[in-house]
């Protein structure tokens, strides 16, 4: 697979009651194709947070979208295009990243999440000094992430629970 320029695809997902916004890196190849975030069959995002709400896991673009908005969660990823082989977040490279403004503006978020320590890394050096808001690490839900079992993820990702509730 060689190396492509890829502008983000997927819009943020945010309404004007989220609380939560959670950021990836950049989507993977299988999210581009779905059209939609953390669409690869094997990333573990989905059921993380089904089992968080005790619901069913959404399957469709829609019923995920939907899922979100209700549980007061926005979702982006912190890069807007860059150059990428394949789906590889560590063959990043050239990054612009996304413009938070409009949601950090137009929601009342308490606190931003970002998904795996690429997110953060990518966070923190190109997002945190324009905004100024510390973003906390959860583990990474990719299936990279092997070592982290959707039960420990479902204990760690429990944090968004506090927060929305708090």
């Amino acid at each position: 697979m060689q190396e492509q320029f890829i502008s983000h695809p997927i819009p943020p997902t945010w309404n004007e009651h989220s609380e939560i916004l959670i950021l990836g890196s950049f989507p993977s190849v299988k999210s581009r194709e779905a059209a939609y975030f953390y669409g690869h069959p094997q990333n573990r995002f989905w059921r993380v947070l089904a089992a968080l709400f005790e619901e069913s896991v959404p399957e469709t673009k829609e019923e995920r979208k939907a899922f979100l908005l209700r549980h007061h969660i926005a979702v982006w990823d912190v890069i807007a295009s860059c150059r990428i082989t394949g789906s590889s977040d560590s063959s990043i490279k050239d990054v612009k990243v996304n413009d938070l403004t409009p949601i950090l503006s137009g929601a009342p978020i308490r606190q931003i999440f970002v998904n795996g320590k690429k997110a953060e890394a990518l966070y923190n050096r190109y997002l945190l000094p324009q905004i100024g808001l510390h973003a906390a690490c959860l583990p990474s839900t990719s299936p990279a992430n092997a070592a982290w079992s959707v039960e420990k993820l479902v204990s760690s990702w429990s944090r968004i629970l506090e927060d929305l509730r708090s």
